[in-house]
C-alpha cells in the first residue's frame, strides 16, 4: 500500500484512454482468473470484493456484522458484475463494471485533490502511475 494524491481527473483520463483502461483491466482479470477458464468465479472474485474494503472500522471503532451481513453484500457486490446472472463474471463484464465503478469514485472525489491509501495493485494506483509518467516526460 502507498499514500497518493488522486483526484477525478487523473480517474476519468485513465478510463478514456481506452488502451490503457482496458489493458491493465484485461490484466487484472487474467490475475483474477486462477482457473484460466475466461470467467471469474464468486471464490475467484472474493479476494477482489473484500479489497473495496466494504467492512472495514469507521472512524477507529470496529463493527461487529454478522456472517450472513458479510455474505450477502458480497454476492450481492458479484452480481454488479454478473450483468447476464450466469454465475460467472467475462472480461467484458468486468470492464463494464470497473468502468462504472471508477467513475463513480471519481465522481465521489470531485475536483479537489485528496490523499488516499491504495493498494500496490489496484487500478487507481495505476491510474495514478499513468498521470506520473504523463508529468514526468
Amino acid at each position: 500500500m502507498s499514500v497518493e494524491i488522486l483526484d477525478s481527473a487523473t480517474i476519468i483520463d485513465f478510463v478514456e484512454d481506452e488502451e490503457a483502461f482496458n489493458s491493465s483491466v484485461e490484466a487484472h482479470f487474467a490475475h483474477l482468473d486462477t482457473n484460466h477458464d475466461g470467467t471469474l468465479s464468486y471464490a475467484e472474485m472474493l479476494t477482489e470484493l473484500q479489497s473495496l474494503r466494504v467492512f472495514d472500522t469507521h472512524f477507529g471503532i470496529d463493527i461487529k456484522v454478522e456472517p450472513e451481513e458479510v455474505g450477502a453484500t458480497y454476492g450481492a457486490l458479484f452480481l454488479q458484475f454478473d450483468h447476464n446472472l450466469n454465475g460467472a463474471v467475462d472480461v467484458q463484464e468486468f470492464k463494464a463494471e470497473t468502468k462504472r465503478m471508477m467513475l463513480a469514485v471519481a465522481n465521489g472525489l470531485g475536483f479537489l485533490p485528496v490523499q488516499m491509501v491504495l493498494e500496490q495493485d489496484s487500478l487507481l494506483k495505476t491510474a495514478v502511475e499513468r498521470e506520473l509518467t504523463k508529468i514526468v516526460a
